[in-house]
């Protein structure tokens, strides 16, 4: 049972970064019908901005709390992702709206090699170590150990998704978002302006990512140029799990996916006696992907944007 416990711990740290980065993807889908296979690079440009503000908070103001240390970091990586992933709508995406959909699609996927080129330019080819700001301590719970950065990983996880909620469902602006993600041109009409909507959504999905990337590299102790690939396309495979386009489904897609690939890995390794487990952790978020795309291509829970006329 400690062991289950504490897998399932485990699996919903996982899953709250799927999560946060799976939105991304599901809202873009949502509003524009386009895969940003560059999304994960931004979860990786956000870990390496903010790596280096946390290196210049350490040498600036070394006694404050790691938490506050973490927060800065987050803060200074959130404006600089939300400004990357704006000039990729604008630069990239935006003349080829019209175009047919292989073009977005190869366009992504050169975006994001342009990225990882980048950052390997300016932070080295090698691992970059994140500095250990938070205490090393863990809390027993239920018998599961949990540290400090989980718990705070967790905490600001959920506090994004439910801000993200209170957003779509109860702004103004969030119903800018929905009319335009059911039919764009009717939404002007109306009065949306989709240029704007669809810039505030890549805007918020970027934010997610950057909070998802500084807690990727904060919980694993190191961020480098390529890391952003893996956890993106699981993220999308989340967000496919749990019907993309839409901001639930992404949500439960993503803690789904965690907690199967934590389980997965735990009881493998567990069984064999080895690190099997933890070796063929990677292989879960596709064989589910496959499995849903077989079975259900719509997701978990479906698809809440309809047909564009």
């Amino acid at each position: 049972m400690d062991i289950f416990i504490q897998q399932v711990f485990n699996g919903l740290v996982l899953g709250s970064m799927y999560a946060l980065v799976a939105l991304g993807y599901t809202m873009v889908y949502g509003v524009l019908n386009l895969i940003n296979f560059a999304h994960g690079d931004v979860l990786m440009v956000g870990a390496m901005v903010g790596v280096t503000i946390l290196k210049i908070v350490q040498s600036v103001a070394p006694d404050l709390p790691g938490v506050v240390k973490l927060i800065i970091a987050i803060l200074g990586a959130i404006p600089v992702c939300i400004a990357l992933n704006v000039l990729i709508e604008r630069v990239a995406y935006r003349r080829l709206r019209n175009a047919p959909r292989l073009a977005p699609l190869i366009t992504a996927i050169g975006v994001s090699i342009l990225l990882q080129t980048f950052a390997m330019m300016i932070w080295g080819r090698s691992p970059v170590p994140f500095p250990q700001i938070m205490p090393s301590d863990s809390y027993n719970i239920l018998g599961a150990l949990i540290s400090p950065t989980q718990v705070m990983l967790l905490v600001l996880a959920a506090v994004s998704m439910l801000g993200l909620v209170f957003m779509v469902e109860k702004t103004k602006m969030g119903r800018a978002m929905r009319a335009t993600a059911e039919n764009p041109r009717v939404a002007g009409l109306m009065g949306v302006d989709s240029n704007r909507v669809i810039v505030l959504t890549f805007a918020l999905g970027a934010a997610l990512a950057a909070v998802a990337g500084v807690m990727w590299g904060a919980t694993y102790a190191s961020a480098q140029f390529a890391m952003g690939f893996l956890p993106g396309l699981k993220a999308f495979s989340a967000a496919v799990l749990g019907g993309i386009g839409n901001i639930y489904g992404a949500m439960v897609g993503g803690i789904l996916l965690g907690l199967i690939e934590s389980l997965g890995a735990g009881y493998i390794g567990d069984l064999t006696g080895n690190f099997l487990g933890s070796q063929y952790q990677d292989i879960f978020a596709f064989v589910v992907l496959i499995i849903v795309l077989t079975l259900r291509p719509s997701g978990i829970m479906g698809e809440r944007v309809a047909d564009r006329a």
